[in-house]
């Protein structure tokens, strides 16, 4: 089992993950394991559950515990140093985003596939951890002054990346595409978490999943609210340090600039929530169902 904390954080890394998602650990610049998620659960009262006790930070005075909890099934025992040239894509994004500053980000299906033939099969069954305690459904509310954590997380730019991040393939990435002229098949590409560049952070990375001799790359930059110019002339930098191999890229926001900054390398796309009510609270999956995209 895997738990994540009273946080945003450790909200948006429980809506993140999926089931049947396979994870591994870092610890010591070393990845620890493999596991299939095989549940999520949101328990109540978790400030009194085991297996970890709460802990309260001094300089803040906030207690943290663990209220969002992954039940994982061992796959492969292992324990691999980071170094390694099977775990670059990992290691790159570690290095230039300067450590563990998030709790979670998403490697490729080349590393999954490395990972996947490391180690060995695990052949110990562990017995299951037996929590009585009521559950829930964390929510997610627009207006903040109703908020009641951990079942109320305000409206957040981590939240809204994880939705486009879902939902991108298979409602937006074919007319992306062809918007570029590039006469290639959604299937060939995966759709990345947050990815670290050499002058910054790419909200979506969007990448063949099996490049042969060259890639191709797709770089998605998402805005809560209105994108300004900055924000346009931050992913056309961010397009430019890939370089030839780069599609284009998608400025998604809820809102642009009247007189904004037309690059020819970028797609501007405006998102929504069909019939949101700002006064209600919403699921994660809820709000995945209601969230939509338009083309301007």
């Amino acid at each position: 089992m895997a738990g994540f904390t009273n946080s945003i954080n450790g909200f948006w890394t429980y809506s993140d993950i999926s089931i049947g998602d396979y994870i591994s650990f870092l610890y010591g610049a070393r990845i620890k394991d493999l596991y299939r998620v095989t549940k999520k659960v949101a328990y109540k009262n978790a400030e009194n559950l085991p297996p970890w006790p709460s802990i309260k930070f001094r300089n803040s005075g906030n207690t943290y515990y663990f209220p969002f909890r992954l039940h994982l099934e061992k796959v492969r025992d292992l324990d691999e140093p980071l170094v390694k040239a099977e775990f670059a894509y990992v290691a790159e994004n570690l290095l230039l985003r300067g450590g563990y500053k998030k709790t979670h980000f998403q490697a490729d299906l080349t590393t999954l596939h490395n990972v996947s033939t490391m180690g060995r099969m695990n052949k110990i069954v562990p017995e299951p951890l037996e929590i009585l305690s009521e559950t829930f459904t964390p929510k997610i509310v627009f207006n903040k002054k109703t908020k009641k954590i951990p079942f109320e997380f305000p409206f957040h730019e981590f939240i809204l990346q994880s939705l486009v991040r879902k939902k991108i393939k298979d409602f937006l990435l074919k007319e992306v595409l062809e918007n570029f002229s590039k006469n290639l098949s959604v299937d060939d590409f995966e759709v990345l978490g947050e990815k670290a560049l050499p002058e910054g952070f790419v909200d979506i990375f969007i990448k063949l999943k099996y490049p042969i001799a060259t890639n191709r790359y797709v770089l998605v930059e998402i805005k809560t609210k209105r994108a300004n110019t900055n924000d346009i002339e931050q992913l056309h930098n961010y397009l430019k340090q890939i370089g030839k191999e780069v599609i284009g890229g998608v400025l998604i926001a809820k809102d642009f600039p009247k007189a904004k900054i037309l690059k020819s390398d970028i797609m501007y796309v405006k998102y929504c929530f069909k019939n949101l009510d700002v006064n209600n609270a919403y699921s994660f999956e809820e709000l995945l169902k209601m969230l939509s995209f338009t083309i301007i």
